[in-house]
Formats: structure tokens, sequence, C-alpha cells
């Protein structure tokens, strides 16, 4: 039995674009500096008080802080951490969110070594930074999405195909090293995974080849977190201590065919009777795993954000009704962003827009969904208040196994 704390200033976050990844095209983006957010910190964060969020998604840009092997420059992590402290915003660290230094990736074999050096580094440097502080950390964002793209789409570092699995088991053989340095140096660091929620269904009169595939399709969302917990690939020595959250990151585009891979309107006059809701993808990731989980991004461009903000807060509602700890929600990006394949092209789905074509130093407050995400925190405080134990800690009964009857439940 593992009693484990929700270690969150405020159930609401926001979260700052911050990737720091090769492009399609070979070209190094910065996002932090893009959407101008490391020149404005202390501002956004004033910004976000005014909606009463309080926790913030970060990350530290390893192309960057590493600029030799083994050399680490944390001077503007310094900077961000210290305006978290001034401004009373509680921070969580992607340590690695899609980028890599130039002469790394995945593939290459001092990826892991390298990558364990950094956690190291980071731990100690936080530790004198902001000793007070319990560190959150994401070792690697979205490691399912990376891979793929990295991997098999060809459209970031290592630029390859039909290498996904390759591209895989390197990050997570980093990412489990990585989690024990971090643990080792000091036990109270909590990790949580960031990866994607999705539903990946058969074609209608779908043959049982199809069904099948589709079924396989969607286990594989599952891969990573079960390689850091160790069910699959023990050599890498996963373990269910490894994980401490399971976040996941889900938009309006995480359900789709397999095949065609034609995506299912989640707005739809008429759902597809194939969709499946938020309340329902999450609980079935915390039954398979047996620990609190988050909603570590999500969000929807242009005019429906108001409409989709309202889905998640009665997606949400319905998850802690039902005892599910559901520790927080992030909204991800919480000021605009752009393409990072291309820079020009502005999302519009933050509650913060930009005018790319004026000054992106301007933060347009996009009042119809800050109205949406407001009554939500009020919604959600309530069914929080009442939850008792959810809020607070969540016992983990057994984390070494999940039952064959919680599995069959999963079919």
């Amino acid at each position: 039995m593992t009693i484990i704390e929700n270690p969150f200033k405020s159930f609401w976050m926001g979260g700052f674009e911050c990737t720091d990844q090769l492009n399609f095209y070979g070209n190094r983006v910065d996002l932090l500096n893009e959407t101008v957010h490391f020149k404005l910190i202390h501002e956004d964060y004033e910004l976000l008080k005014t909606l009463n969020i309080n926790t913030v998604r970060e990350g530290i840009r390893w192309s960057k802080v590493e600029y030799e092997p083994y050399q680490y420059d944390f001077s503007d992590v310094k900077k961000m951490i210290l305006a978290g402290k001034a401004c009373g915003i509680q921070q969580v660290w992607d340590i690695c969110h899609f980028g890599y230094p130039d002469d790394l990736s995945p593939l290459h074999p001092h990826f892991t070594r390298r990558f364990v050096a950094l956690c190291e580094a980071f731990a100690a440097f936080y530790n004198d930074i902001a000793p007070e502080q319990t560190l959150i950390v994401t070792p690697i964002n979205e490691v399912s999405f990376i891979s793929w793209l990295g991997g098999d789409a060809a459209a970031t570092a290592p630029y390859c195909r039909h290498n996904g699995w390759e591209v895989k088991y390197g990050l997570m053989r980093a990412y489990i090293a990585g989690v024990k340095a971090l643990k080792a140096f000091d036990p109270s660091i909590r990790i949580m995974t960031t990866e994607p929620l999705i539903n990946v269904v058969p074609p209608l009169n779908a043959t049982r080849e199809q069904i099948d595939k589709a079924r396989w399709e969607h286990e594989l969302q599952y891969q990573s977190v079960d390689m850091l917990c160790g069910r699959i690939c023990p050599e890498l020595g996963g373990s269910p201590d490894c994980l401490d959250m399971l976040g996941f990151n889900f938009y309006y585009d995480n359900q789709w065919v397999a095949g065609s891979h034609q995506v299912l309107g989640w707005n739809d006059k008429h759902l597809d009777a194939r969709m499946r809701s938020l309340s329902e993808l999450m609980k079935e990731a915390h039954v398979r795993y047996d620990v609190p989980v988050v909603l570590t991004e999500t969000s929807h461009p242009l005019e429906d954000r108001p409409l989709w903000i309202k889905m998640v807060a009665d997606e949400t509602s319905k998850l802690i009704q039902d005892g599910v700890p559901l520790w927080g929600v992030c909204y991800y990006p919480i000021i605009d962003r752009p393409d990072w394949d291309h820079l020009h092209h502005w999302h519009h789905s933050g509650i913060w827009d930009t005018d790319p074509s004026g000054d992106i130093s301007v933060r347009i407050l996009h009042e119809p969904s800050a109205n949406a995400l407001r009554k939500g925190q009020i919604q959600i405080e309530k069914m929080v208040e009442n939850a008792g134990s959810n809020k607070f800690v969540y016992i983990r009964k057994n984390p070494e196994v999940v039952t064959a009857e919680q599995e069959a439940s999963l079919v």
C-alpha cells in the first residue's frame, strides 16, 4: 500500500509551449522565445493569477541548456524559477520537451548517459535555487508521439521511417535511467508522465482483422508507460516506483478510425457511436495503472474553445464524482503558439491570443474562453470540495499488478 499526496497548488493549470526541437525542415525552433513567454514570464504569470491559476507547466530546453556535452548553462532556467517564486507560481518542469542537442538523438549510443547526466545536473541546480519546493518533473514529454514523429514520420530528429519502436525504446531506456537518477538524488522528486490519450476504432462494418488492428493500435498508447512500469521490456529496469502521476494529453482530434485515420467529430450533431468520452478514457488509464491522473494538455483552436472547456469541465466532474483521483487539468497552451513547422501560422487555441501581424508581445484575452474557464473552475471546485481524500491523497492498493478482471474490463 502506497499513499500518494496531491502536490499541486491549483487544480486548473496553465501550460506554456516550450518545444526546442528540430522541425520538419531541419530548423531548430524555440517556442519559449517565439511566444515571447521567456521575456514576459512575470507578466504572463500575473495574467494567470487573474484566473486563479497558480500551477504551470514549463520546460528547460535541453538543446539550449547543454551547450556542450556534459556542460550546462541553467541561467535562463534560473530566471524562470525566480519568476515563479516572485509571482507565487508553482512550476512543473519538462526536462525534454521534444528537443535534443544538435549532436544527439534517441538512437545515439550516448543518449542515455547524456540524459541521465542532465537529470542529475538539473536536480542539483534546482535544489540549490529552490530547496524548499518539491521538484515535479516530466522527464520526456509524449514519448509515444515523438517516437512516431521522429521514427516513422521523419519529421524531427532522427528523421527516420519504420524505426518508431527503436526510437521509443531508446527514449524509454533514457527515461527510466533518468527517473532512477532523480529518485536517487532526492526521493521526494515527483514523476509525472505526459502521454497522448487516444481512441482508435475500427471502420464501420469492420472485419475481424480490422477490429483486431484497431484494438492493437489503441493499446499502443500505453506501451511507453508499460515500459516505465516494467510490464514490458523488463531489461530496461522499469518498475511501478518510476511512476507517481499519470498525465495524459487530450485534444479534439485524438479519436480516429484505424487505417484511414479519419477523425471522429467530438461536437457533431449526431455523435459517432464509436466515440468514447474523455472521462471513460481517463478512467481506463487509471484502472490500468492505479495511480492518480492529470489531464496535462488540452485545448481547442478558434471559436469552439469555450465549448471544449465546458466539455472538459463536465467530464472532469464525472471523474471526480466517480472517485477517480484526478488531480489537475492543464490548459495547453495557455498563451497562443505558432506551428513549429510553419512559424507564421498561429493556432489561436490559448486563453490569450496573439496577433502575429502586429506586436506578438500583446496578450489578447479570448473572453468567451476565459468565461468558460471561470464557470468550469466553479463547477470543479464544488466537486473537489466534496471529494474528500480525492483532493489530497490517494492510497495505491497494489502497484505491481492489474487484475485479470480489470484487464478484461478494458476490452
